[in-house]
């Protein structure tokens, strides 16, 4: 793979994908900053980490999706693939939260940022942004937030990981079109929460209680309210109270 090593950055994504715009690079280019300035999150949000210790980083994905109802496969795929290599490096208790933060112990270990750019042609080109706190250990502003080295005693190679998380990205993407249900399986039995009477709260500042039953095709979460009826969220239309 292409690797592309920064000190600083205001956004790997960003940066990315102003290279892609204006070279024909190749596909599963990545890009890894020490320190990014204006990291970003899910819907407007921010991500912010500790200079050097955690593992910024932004791949180029092409010739994956082909339409907008597909979208949702390219999160699945990136999310499981993270999820699957922090358990083979003996990460405890991995689990994924909808849509694609990776949890352990209750505890946010990554975040996932897919920016999709339709091309004059037709074809959709991606950028998947993964932040993982891999090396920080001081979370007292973040109590919500974890590493790998918090959970695991000890440090991890951060360019070792990124490879691992490339190779295995590529790997699904050539698997999608013969083992895409085996991957939808893999993803609802990583899903944080599922099938546990849950605390959740709406836009409207309104707290429910409801039961994960899954996520449809185009992404959305499926969940069993108390009057047996089960209803589909989209990103930011709901939290989950935990």
């Amino acid at each position: 793979m292409k690797l592309i090593k920064l000190d600083a950055i205001d956004s790997t994504n960003d940066f990315l994908k102003a290279l892609a715009s204006q070279d024909e690079l190749e596909n599963f280019t990545t890009v890894t900053a020490e320190n990014q300035t204006k990291g970003k999150g899910q819907v407007g949000g921010v991500w912010k980490t500790q200079a050097g210790k955690n593992l910024t980083m932004s791949v180029l994905i092409k010739d994956f999706l082909f339409n907008n109802d597909e979208v949702f496969n390219l999160s699945l795929v990136v999310s499981l693939s993270v999820a699957e290599v922090l358990k083979t490096l003996n990460i405890p208790d991995i689990c994924i939260k909808w849509p694609n933060d990776i949890m352990s112990y209750n505890k946010k270990l990554v975040g996932i940022l897919i920016e999709n750019t339709l091309k004059s042609d037709g074809r959709i080109v991606s950028v998947a942004g993964i932040g993982i706190n891999v090396n920080q250990t001081d979370f007292a502003e973040l109590p919500t937030a974890s590493s790998m080295a918090a959970i695991a005693g000890k440090s991890f190679d951060k360019e070792e990981l990124a490879v691992l998380i490339v190779e295995k990205l590529k790997e699904k993407i050539q698997l999608w079109n013969t083992s895409s249900q085996n991957f939808w399986d893999d993803y609802f039995n990583f899903l944080f929460k599922k099938g546990i009477p849950t605390a959740f709260r709406d836009n409207n500042n309104q707290d429910f209680m409801g039961i994960i039953q899954g996520v449809s095709p185009i992404g959305k979460l499926q969940v069993l309210l108390e009057d047996d009826s089960v209803a589909e969220f989209e990103i930011k239309e709901v939290k989950m109270l935990y």
